[in-house]
């Protein structure tokens, strides 16, 4: 099955956090109390995001973390690599990765397009993108995210 890990999930809703923000910054123990997250488990998924580049930290008293970057130009997929590494749905798709029936195999063209086609899911859907669905067209912009074309 593909799901997001927590961590993924979490670096997501953090962002979209900080895009929503109406101040300019936002520090791991607030984002974490806002949305019920462990403060240890945000502190780190930020850190994670700020090495990545996606976010900056900021000292002092109006400290915190902000975007590094307009939410219009981080997609999900940045945050998921950021957080958890290259996306696989199975381990023939990583190029370092020799698979035993590489030669043979009868569905490595197909999974490789369901790779690819979830890969160009993700990079449209940007911080921004998730931060404009407004409740009620949510599912309608659901659907329209999930459709794949293989």
């Amino acid at each position: 099955m593909l799901k997001l890990t927590k961590k993924a999930d979490y670096g997501l809703i953090a962002l979209r956090h900080l895009a929503d923000s109406g101040s300019p910054s936002a520090s791991a123990k607030e984002i974490a109390e806002a949305y019920h997250i462990p403060h240890e488990a945000m502190a780190k998924i930020l850190q994670k995001l700020a090495k990545a580049g996606l976010v900056q930290s900021r000292h002092g008293m109006n400290g915190g973390y902000v975007l590094a970057r307009d939410p219009r130009r981080i997609s999900a997929l940045d945050v998921i690599v950021a957080i958890d590494g290259p996306l696989l749905i199975t381990t023939c798709n990583h190029e370092k990765v020799q698979c035993e029936q590489g030669e043979v195999c009868n569905v490595r063209e197909p999974l490789r397009k369901v790779h690819e086609s979830i890969r160009d899911v993700l990079s449209g859907l940007t911080i921004w993108k998730m931060r404009s669905v407004q409740e009620g067209d949510g599912e309608a912009r659901e659907r329209e995210l999930v459709t794949l074309r293989i």
